[in-house]
């Protein structure tokens, strides 16, 4: 049985990041955990967990997918070499049995270099917005094209598309999951559990953040690999960017083209509640997830903005946060 080594990535995560490493007793060989700049104690707290403890210099902007490969180097620099290794963000707790199962399911196809969950939110009731993060996180079993974070994935996979890219600032997995298949590589997600998740998400201006985040993912990793979130890209200028220009702007010589305008936001609405329920949301929470998501193509277009303002200033890509 191969054994699994665990890299947790966190900042100020507090007693998430308690829970989240006693998730981990007995289930891993060796956890590293990496940590962006803490001031609540979780570097103390990792070592009194028995973790190994990396410190990013944070005179250089920090991200998610630094510390990931921050982590996966300190596995492999010392002795024994990781065969397979989990990801594991600061704020989710590893559920029972995940990593067995995982792992069988890894070693029994050679071609499959990535092995995904579902995350589920702790307080999924807490707030409309954390609601909408369990929604997010439970995508349909089988081949996928990409995933979050919590992932399982073969080492010398890791190796041979030279880990995530530091630069992305978010979907820096969806990213990192295209350049696996594009290598080769397939990816799969098993129908099981495989961690629990704790969004802390009760304000709107938190959920604004986050979709501003959002949308710069969109936008970088669309930059980086044209063929990926093309649809997402789409309507985010349609309903972030071209609609309000068509309304503002048409508005002043008709008022049908503003009624049309608001029309085709109506419609989209009614469409993307349509689909939640297709896929077994409640109705009523359908119609409420619905309101967000059509509200997110405003944030979005600002995160793409953003995005683009920084590149073509050549400007460092610093992590949007919302926490």
């Amino acid at each position: 049985m191969t054994p699994v080594d665990v890299v947790l990535i966190g900042r100020n995560e507090g007693e998430r990041l308690v829970a989240g490493l006693a998730s981990l007793e007995g289930a891993a060989r060796r956890v590293v955990y990496v940590d962006s700049g803490s001031t609540d104690g979780s570097v103390d707290a990792a070592k009194q967990a028995g973790a190994e403890v990396v410190e990013l210099d944070m005179s250089v902007p920090f991200t998610a997918a630094r510390a990931r490969n921050a982590g996966f180097d300190a596995l492999m620099a010392s002795s024994p070499k990781p065969d397979i290794v989990q990801f594991i963000d600061g704020d989710c707790r590893l559920v029972e049995g995940w990593i067995d199962a995982a792992r069988a399911h890894l070693e029994a196809d050679p071609q499959l270099g990535l092995v995904t969950g579902w995350r589920c939110e702790i307080h999924r009731d807490a707030s409309l917005y954390n609601q909408l993060c369990d929604f997010e996180w439970h995508r349909p079993a089988g081949e996928i094209l990409a995933c979050g974070g919590d992932m399982m994935v073969r080492a010398k996979a890791v190796s041979a598309v030279g880990g995530f890219d530091p630069t992305v600032i978010a979907a820096e997995d969806d990213e990192f999951c295209t350049r696996l298949r594009k290598a080769g590589w397939r990816l799969e997600r098993i129908p099981m559990d495989m961690t629990r998740h704790d969004a802390a998400m009760t304000r709107f201006g938190q959920w604004w953040q986050r979709a501003i985040r959002t949308g710069h993912g969109f936008a970088q990793v669309g930059y980086l690999h044209p063929d990926y979130f093309v649809s997402e890209r789409r309507r985010v200028l349609v309903y972030g960017l071209v609609l309000p220009l068509i309304a503002i702007i048409g508005g002043f010589f008709s008022w049908w083209i503003l009624i049309l305008a608001l029309a085709a936001y109506g419609l989209s609405y009614v469409r993307t509640v349509q689909g939640l329920v297709r896929e077994s949301l409640p109705r009523a929470e359908a119609q409420r997830h619905a309101v967000l998501l059509t509200l997110s193509k405003f944030p979005n277009v600002i995160g793409m903005a953003v995005f683009h303002w920084r590149r073509l200033r050549q400007a460092q890509m610093r992590i949007i946060e919302y926490k």
